[in-house]
Parts: structure tokens; C-alpha cells; sequence
């Protein structure tokens, strides 16, 4: 399995950022898919997931809910993130990855994931 990450870059405080993950070697269409992103020195975090037919959408924190939109095409094996009302605090690398239910949602599961993209926000 491959996923390739990208999209990131340099925003200022209030900006936008659309990322892209392509994902190969596996029935994109067929699995529920996140995002993640881990900020220099601290744990992963989970940001949202989406199922196959793209009619569920969890968030994994409150804090993105509003600001973070994810989206699929699943004939392009591709998932988006579209970061919106970006904060220096949003900085950090990004990832897309598998997702799993767990009770009360779907959260990144971490079974494969690329290499990720840097977002950078300016303050």
C-alpha cells in the first residue's frame, strides 16, 4: 500500500490549505479514510475520517469541526482536506490514513499512511 500526501506549504494565520492523499496498492473505494497530523515534539493527533461512499464524517476533536472539511473521489483513489480559518497552532505534518470504528466513530486506525505533508502557519 502507498499513500502519498501533498498540498502543504507555508499559510499566514486565517489562510487556507487544500491537501490531497493518493492512495495505491488497495481497494481505496472499499475503505473508511482520515486524516492525522503530528506537530513537532507531540503525539499524533486525529483529525477526521470518512467512509466509503463518503456518507459519514467523524471528527476525532471539536477543535477542527467547522475549520476542516474531508472529501473523497474514489474513481481518483484520492482523499482531500480542505483547512480553512487556519492557526499557527494547526502546524504540523499531515497525514491520510485508514480508519476504524471504535464505540462512538470512525478514528484513524494507522495501518498505512505516507509520508506526509508539512503545513506551516504564520502568525
Amino acid at each position: 500500500v502507498q499513500a502519498v500526501e501533498s498540498g502543504g506549504g507555508l499559510a499566514q494565520s486565517g489562510g487556507s490549505l487544500r491537501l490531497s492523499c493518493t492512495v495505491s496498492g488497495i481497494h481505496f473505494a472499499r475503505l473508511t479514510m482520515g486524516w492525522f497530523r503530528q506537530a513537532a515534539g507531540k503525539k499524533r493527533e486525529g483529525i477526521v475520517c470518512i467512509t466509503d461512499d463518503g456518507g459519514t464524517v467523524t471528527y476525532s476533536s471539536d477543535s477542527m469541526t467547522g475549520r476542516f472539511t474531508i472529501s473523497r473521489d474514489n474513481a481518483k483513489n484520492t482523499l482531500y482536506l480542505q483547512m480553512d480559518s487556519l492557526k499557527p497552532e494547526d502546524t504540523a505534518m499531515y497525514y491520510c490514513t485508514d480508519c476504524a470504528w471504535y464505540s462512538d466513530g470512525y478514528y484513524p486506525d494507522y495501518q498505512f499512511y505516507g509520508q506526509g505533508t508539512q503545513v506551516t502557519v504564520s502568525s
